[in-house]
């Protein structure tokens, strides 16, 4: 029943006071609507893009032969990339220059803080977001709605051109990192070769496989007519009525024969001697001749990839000439200040009728 009565007394008082809550609303009412009409108007032009993986700027996805996959849009890391180029201070600088902004915001160059000034009134104008189907939302709000549009178009292709720009730098160091490879290569190609050259001139080695059988067989052959040579030349010895010319036309033969076997198995010792050594030299050439044959693949195809034009984004909706004001929202204005000048005008009044018997100044001055 206390509560009850607590609650009547609270409404008497209200109801007592209704005149200067209804006046205080009012007030702050009219208030309200004549600042709202002097506000101005604010237009938003929103333009909507896609992140693309910048996999696809890359010369296994365009020169990979299927073997390769990779997702065309961008994954989450693409995302903020393009968010965070949207939101630096560089892109700013372009709308801020591009679009004469110190002027139009009406900032004096001049002060000292007038960069800081400039960005601090565009960022709260500017937003990028991302939106729940992973798009990315760039907007721009503006008393001219012309402006606001072509602000947001300039912003989403400068974006576009920094993540383009930031794409080929990492080609043109893949390039040159391809063309010092190339260089040094090269330089080891020459020195091989004149290794090679050296050691053909000195062992004699020209085809590894090739000479091994050909020399090998050329012994073997030398030797087997020797060894038949010298047993003829032994059995016409001994045999009677040999004519002495055969004879010695035969031991001519036969010291020739050894002549060339002696030859040939110089020939296969240095052979022999600089075989390993040839091997490994000749190896090392066809392996860097195979990979310098790679990287001038590699650098062909990155130079191609760098000279073509493949976009950091989808464009998926351009900015239009917004119709519709986007703040201030007039009618949300004047509720919301009414609602807030009832709620204070009923705590005032309730403060004021409960402490009102308490003399202000002795509470004041005691101690």
């Amino acid at each position: 029943m206390k509560n009850n009565d607590n609650l009547i007394d609270v409404l008497k008082t209200l109801f007592r006071w209704k005149k200067p809550i209804f006046y205080v609303c009012l007030v702050a009412g009219v208030g309200a609507i004549v600042i709202s009409l002097l506000l101005s108007n604010y237009y938003k032009a929103t333009t909507v893009f896609l992140a693309v993986s910048p996999d696809q700027a890359t010369p296994d996805a365009l020169y990979g032969k299927g073997q390769l996959r990779s997702d065309y849009y961008g994954n989450e890391n693409d995302i903020d990339r393009l968010m965070t180029i949207a939101e630096s201070s560089e892109l700013i600088n372009f709308l801020v220059d591009s679009f004469q902004l110190y002027e139009h915001y009406d900032i004096d160059p001049d002060q000292p803080k007038a960069a800081f000034k400039v960005q601090e009134k565009f960022l709260g104008l500017y937003e990028v977001q991302k939106t729940k189907r992973d798009a990315i939302e760039l907007s721009v709000e503006d008393k001219d709605k012309e402006l606001a549009a072509r602000m947001a178009n300039a912003a989403r292709e400068k974006v576009d051109e920094i993540a383009r720009r930031l794409i080929k730098e990492g080609l043109e160091k893949a390039i040159r990192s391809y063309e010092e490879n190339i260089t040094a290569k090269e330089a080891q190609l020459g020195s091989l070769s004149d290794s090679l050259i050296a050691m053909r001139e000195k062992f004699g080695i020209y085809n590894i496989l090739g000479q091994t059988e050909a020399l090998t067989t050329q012994v073997s052959e030398s030797e087997a007519i020797l060894v038949r040579n010298r047993a003829k030349l032994e059995a016409m010895k001994e045999t009677k009525g040999i004519p002495q010319d055969t004879i010695r036309l035969l031991q001519a033969t036969v010291r020739g024969l050894e002549e060339e076997n002696k030859s040939l198995n110089e020939k296969m010792a240095r052979f022999n001697l600089g075989l390993s050594k040839f091997g490994i030299f000749e190896r090392q050439y066809i392996e860097a001749n195979q990979t310098l044959s790679e990287d001038k693949e590699r650098l062909k195809q990155t130079t191609a990839t760098y000279n073509s034009i493949i976009p950091a984004m989808v464009l998926v909706e351009e900015a239009q000439v917004p119709v519709v004001k986007s703040r201030p929202k007039r009618s949300i204005i004047v509720l919301a200040t009414v609602a807030i000048a009832f709620l204070f005008s009923i705590v005032g009044v309730l403060l004021f009728d409960t402490y009102r018997d308490i003399n202000w100044r002795e509470a004041y001055h005691a101690k």
